[in-house]
């Protein structure tokens, strides 16, 4: 037995820990189920006659096609912020304490939470595209473009969980983390999620394009509607694993520091 089993046995421990608290909350998980699912059927109402007679949208099958990325992008956004919020619950009732004075792998308390997003953004990309398939649309990315999808939307849902988690460890409070949920939608709606910046003018498409969000959810966009390349494919998956490695290191830094002051 090697010296990491201990503790990934407790990252397994603590992902199925948090995945089974989330299920048992409702209010954990269907905002980012429900709401998601209802904008990508209001949008695809509102708009589904933008195809094809809006001046530089992109030729697709129908708009659904195009707004179901933009609805896994949502529900990963909801979906980080309650995890964030859930750690900040642990950390108010003292059970992250009780992780702290047992012989807890401190690198566990981190990726078990980081592991029960990543599981809860793949369920949704998954959940999502079948929706939406039954609905008429279809991944003209065939099976390489729907793995695409859902490896982007999984490392994308880490680097949510670990913003998330930072936020908690430096607030400590629910409350706090929740607060921040309308800045992560307004970054939502600044963005290609659910019109293309082609279709966009002025400071508002300057904003798209520089929107990291924007160039997530295009490379998964060109995997279900067509058009992908090597290269876009490479931009979202570059462009997830780059948030990540930044919100899961603030995370593990925030962690440090709160190890050393509890100390």
């Amino acid at each position: 037995m090697t010296a990491a089993a201990p503790a990934v046995r407790q990252t397994a421990a603590l992902a199925w820990r948090s995945i089974i608290t989330t299920i048992r909350l409702p209010q954990a998980w269907f905002p980012a189920l429900f709401f998601p699912l209802v904008l990508m059927a209001i949008f695809t109402a509102s708009f589904g006659g933008a195809p094809g007679a809006v001046p530089g949208f992109p030729p697709v099958r129908g708009f659904l096609d195009f707004a179901v990325c933009g609805a896994i992008v949502q529900g990963v956004l909801i979906g980080g912020t309650s995890a964030g919020a859930a750690f900040a619950t642990d950390i108010e009732g003292g059970f992250f304490d009780r992780l702290v004075a047992s012989p807890t792998s401190r690198v566990a308390i981190l990726t078990g939470r980081l592991g029960a997003s990543m599981a809860l953004g793949l369920f949704q990309a998954v959940l999502f595209i079948a929706i939406a398939w039954i609905f008429g649309a279809r991944v003209d990315g065939g099976i390489t473009g729907f793995l695409v999808v859902l490896l982007i939307a999984v490392i994308f849902a880490a680097a949510v969980g670990g913003l998330g988690v930072y936020l908690a460890l430096r607030t400590g409070s629910g409350e706090a983390v929740q607060g921040m949920f309308p800045l992560f939608f307004a970054l939502l709606f600044f963005s290609s999620a659910f019109f293309p910046i082609e279709t966009m003018t002025g400071w508002y498409a300057a904003v798209a394009r520089v929107n990291p969000i924007s160039w997530l959810v295009e490379s998964m966009r060109l995997e279900i509607i067509g058009g992908a390349t090597v290269g876009t494919t490479l931009i979202g998956i570059g462009t997830a694993l780059a948030l990540a490695a930044i919100t899961i290191g603030a995370s593990a830094l925030a962690l440090r520091r709160r190890l050393r002051v509890a100390a």
